[in-house]
């Protein structure tokens, strides 16, 4: 593991280097040598298609021989009735079918008295509001509080796309932000826990995990994840240099599972250390980081609140969508190798990426407003400190032994923007709550 003992002068290690997971390893000289030769590539989960079937309509038996006009859709809310009980789809449905309802009688084609009186029946019976406008509301049940700023944009206003979860989103983010503070790190742990790992080593580790995490085409969850359990596993267990790499494979291992729809195996993770562990090895190690951690797996990362920062700086801005998320998400990734940010929560550390990524797009306009400021909860002074460390790592860079973030950013489909170069200094007057 040269590149580990590079970083500090102990005792040699068990094997070689870290094994590059990809083949361009050969352009970083004798930062990293390649152990093993690539495998197939692993066809990402994200890239099936998934088609669709196409379900024939629902017959339901017709009481009314002519056309009654819809009073609203099936997909829409509907409130309880009077007895209390919720009403569903099937039982209006069933209740339309039965010959023994008191609700529905048959009637003639002509007699429009009639259907006046039985559509007036069933709005009443069912609670439905004559004002289609008021239903986006009633679906908004929950939501934030009142926007006391009126040029706050709503991002919640997509209630047809069930994966944007629009009437549970504030709830959500609002428990991940509690959630945060108990799964956080120790932000000290290698000065007061670790004698034989140093923040240096332990950014070589993480730098060649992002390798492996492209090599297999995991997600990003699955590599915040990661490093979530390592650092969480290194805050109360002493570790020498030469298990550093197995911890870190362990680790990967288990987010892999909490993640992936198809994680790789465990003799996929010992290939890429070169077989330096062997396959028991790593299950014990996996093991003790769950014992450890007593599986409670579930950890919000950056990543998790990146998603909805992205998206409410996205909902009111004329910068270029793809590259604002791209180069937030490369901001975020470089906070990875910094042991310092440890000190910064990952809601922090997102809303400083999105601050900062903006500032690079567009330099001499204010990268903070109402719309962010109420959907992170932070204010541009809360935010001064952990960008301008950010912005340090950005204009440093990571190091020329620690390659892989920025080679996977500057490459084409995420918009080259590892390339991009940033402005020496952020102007103080953009960290002043007045300005946004």
């Amino acid at each position: 593991m040269q590149r580990l003992n590079s970083a500090t002068s102990a005792a040699p290690v068990k094997k070689g280097a870290l094994p590059s997971a990809r083949h361009a390893s050969a352009n970083r000289g004798s930062a990293v040598k390649s152990a093993f030769t690539k495998p197939a590539p692993v066809t990402s989960r994200h890239e099936s298609s998934v088609q669709k079937e196409s379900v024939p309509p629902r017959k339901v038996p017709t009481v009314v021989p002519i056309a009654v006009p819809a009073v609203i859709p099936f997909s829409s809310f509907v409130s309880p009735g009077h007895s209390g009980d919720s009403i569903s789809t099937d039982e209006t449905m069933s209740s339309c079918d039965s010959m023994k309802s008191p609700d529905f009688e048959y009637i003639d084609n002509g007699d429009s008295s009639l259907l006046d009186s039985l559509q007036r029946r069933a709005n009443e019976n069912l609670r439905i509001s004559d004002d289609r406008t008021v239903e986006g509301a009633k679906w908004k049940k929950d939501a934030a509080a009142p926007m006391e700023i009126d040029n706050v944009c709503d991002v919640d206003d997509n209630y047809e796309d069930p994966q944007l979860c629009a009437t549970l989103a504030s709830d959500i983010y609002m428990h991940l932000r509690e959630a945060e503070t108990r799964k956080r790190p120790s932000t000290d742990f290698l000065e007061t826990i670790q004698k034989d790992v140093n923040p240096s080593m332990r950014a070589i580790l993480i730098d060649w995990l992002v390798e492996v995490a492209e090599e297999y085409r995991l997600v990003p969850d699955t590599l915040y994840l990661t490093v979530n359990y390592i650092d969480r596993y290194l805050s109360g267990n002493e570790i020498n240099r030469q298990r550093l790499q197995l911890l870190g494979v362990a680790c990967m291992l288990i987010a892999a599972k909490y993640e992936e729809i198809c994680a790789p195996q465990v003799e996929e993770f010992c290939y890429i250390t070169d077989n330096t562990y062997f396959k028991d090895e790593v299950l014990d190690m996996e093991a003790s980081v769950l014992n450890y951690l007593k599986f409670e797996m579930t950890a919000p990362t950056a990543k998790c609140f990146l998603r909805r920062f992205v998206r409410a700086a996205q909902v009111c801005d004329e910068d270029p969508p793809l590259h604002l998320e791209f180069l937030a998400n490369y901001v975020a990734e470089l906070s990875l190798l910094e042991y310092s940010l440890l000190a910064y929560p990952p809601s922090l550390v997102a809303a400083s990426a999105i601050f900062l990524s903006k500032f690079i797009l567009q330099p001499a306009k204010h990268p903070w407003n109402s719309t962010l400021a109420h959907y992170t909860q932070y204010k541009p002074s809360e935010l001064c400190d952990c960008v301008k460390a950010l912005h340090r790592l950005f204009s440093v860079g990571p190091g020329s032994n620690l390659p892989a973030i920025r080679e996977k950013y500057s490459q084409h489909k995420y918009k080259f923007v590892g390339k991009k170069q940033c402005p020496t200094s952020v102007p103080a007057e953009f960290f002043r709550d007045a300005a946004c």
